[in-house]
């Protein structure tokens, strides 16, 4: 197989699995958005306070609840769910042109191919930073739901415990982690995909520099003129003259 097609079959796997990398972002987060009724539990900051169970739940005694002084920026959870939504449909886009290319037996312009690694380089960034976010928001979550570790449970076990929020944590620490998983697994994937894109790039170059010289290099060692496209006609011999 050759080297351009060998290429764009590991270009076309990569897009495959950044479309499901990308979904695999994009669901936890939805569903953690309509559990907590579109605010963003990332960067979120509250206290624990004691008061009378009556007042909560009407049974007597004493019972611990989380007050959330103020929700995350809602910028913090969008931010992840586009870099998902993008890497789903770009991933589709660039997998059916990967595609028609290798059906095609042919490749991007060098002008393409240049766009493509330009683009490929700045989503790695931005998937980078979203992963981040995502990262150190819900570590300030966790921090914020255990009481910085203080309570005998952890981040993970928390989601059994009732928080006597209005909002649904029955499962905010899976779906989280998920797409905290998911998208730092798209992040190594746009990091694949730019070396690829570079390496075609690279590839598609060569051949346009070598592609002109080939031809001319055959026909000079066949004895053609490039010029008039047939052989030299090898010169007379010089006839002696005699002076007198």
């Amino acid at each position: 197989m050759e080297l351009d097609r060998r290429l764009l079959l590991a270009h076309c796997t990569a897009h495959a699995l950044s479309i499901a990398a990308g979904l695999l972002v994009v669901v936890p987060m939805a569903l953690n958005g309509s559990a907590f009724k579109g605010r963003c539990a990332l960067f979120s900051t509250g206290y624990w306070r004691t008061e009378n169970r009556a007042e909560l739940t009407g049974e007597p005694g004493d019972v611990s609840h989380l007050v959330v002084q103020q929700w995350g920026p809602p910028a913090a959870c969008q931010f992840a769910t586009f870099v998902g939504i993008f890497t789903v449909l770009y991933g589709a886009a660039q997998g059916w042109r990967c595609l028609f290319y290798l059906h095609g037996r042919h490749d991007d312009t060098l002008f393409s191919s240049f766009l493509t690694v330009l683009l490929s380089v700045c989503v790695l960034f931005l998937s980078g930073g979203a992963s981040v976010i995502l990262s150190l928001g819900l570590v300030s979550w966790c921090d914020t739901v255990t009481d910085a570790n203080t309570r005998p449970y952890t981040c993970a076990e928390s989601q059994s415990v009732p928080l006597y929020l209005d909002v649904d944590t029955s499962s905010f620490y899976a779906e989280l982690s998920l797409a905290q998983a998911s998208l730092w697994f798209v992040t190594a994937l746009w990091f694949i995909q730019s070396i690829l894109a570079f390496l075609r790039l690279y590839h598609s170059h060569s051949q346009h520099i070598s592609g002109p010289c080939l031809p001319r290099e055959k026909d000079l060692l066949l004895g053609y003129s490039p010029s008039e496209g047939s052989p030299t006609p090898p010169h007379p011999p010089a006839t002696p003259s005699i002076l007198v």
